[in-house]
C-alpha cells in the first residue's frame, strides 16, 4: 500500500512539473486554434484535471508532455466537431454587443430579463431566414470575429457591399424581432 501511495505522489509531482513547464505552450497552441485566452486556459485546465483523475496511468507514460498534447488535441477536435454540429443545425452564439444592437433596433429595453431569456430562439429563427449573403456577413463578422477587410479579402466582395449587407441584415433581424414581440 505504501508503494502505491509513493508512486501516486511521484506521478502527481511529475504531472505538476510538466503542467507548469508546458502550460504556456499549450495555451498558445489553443489560442492559435482560434480560441480566446479564457477558453484556452479552461481547455488546458480541463486536460490537467482529466489527467489527475487518471493519475494511476501516468507512471506508464514515457513522454508525459506528448501525452498531454494528444489529450489537448482530442479536446480541440471534439470542440470543433461540436461547433460544426451546432452550425449545421443553425444554432449560433450571439455577441453581446450585437444582441444589444438588435434589441435596441427592435425598440426593446435591452435590460429586460424576459426579453433576454426568450430572444435567442427568435433570433436563431430570424438568422436562418436571412438571405445567404447577408447571413454569411453577419456570421463571419459577429460569430467568426472577422473584420470587414478580412471578409472582403476572403470573399472578393467590396467592403461597402459587405457593410450594406450587414446593415440590411440588422434591419431585417430587428423587424423579425418586432414581429416576435407582436406575437
Amino acid at each position: 500500500m505504501g508503494v502505491l501511495m509513493a508512486d501516486e505522489r511521484q506521478a502527481r509531482r511529475r504531472l505538476e512539473q510538466t503542467y507548469t513547464e508546458e502550460r504556456s505552450r499549450f495555451v498558445a497552441r489553443v489560442r492559435r486554434a482560434g480560441r480566446t485566452l479564457e477558453e484556452a486556459e479552461d481547455l488546458v485546465h480541463d486536460v490537467y484535471a482529466e489527467t489527475v483523475a487518471r493519475i494511476s496511468v501516468i507512471p506508464s507514460v514515457r513522454n508525459l508532455s506528448a501525452w498531454l498534447s494528444s489529450l489537448l488535441k482530442r479536446r480541440l477536435i471534439d470542440l470543433w466537431r461540436h461547433e460544426r454540429v451546432r452550425e449545421a443545425s443553425g444554432e449560433v452564439d450571439i455577441g453581446e454587443e450585437t444582441l444589444r444592437e438588435i434589441i435596441s433596433g427592435a425598440g426593446l429595453n435591452p435590460m429586460d430579463g424576459f426579453v433576454r431569456e426568450n430572444l435567442m430562439d427568435a433570433l436563431n429563427t430570424a438568422l436562418r431566414a436571412l438571405p445567404a449573403e447577408q447571413r454569411a456577413v453577419v456570421e463571419a463578422q459577429v460569430f467568426g470575429g472577422l473584420t470587414f477587410r478580412e471578409i472582403a479579402e476572403e470573399s472578393g466582395e467590396s467592403i461597402d457591399t459587405l457593410t450594406a449587407r450587414k446593415r440590411y441584415a440588422m434591419k431585417k433581424l430587428s423587424r423579425a424581432l418586432r414581429h416576435w414581440i407582436d406575437d
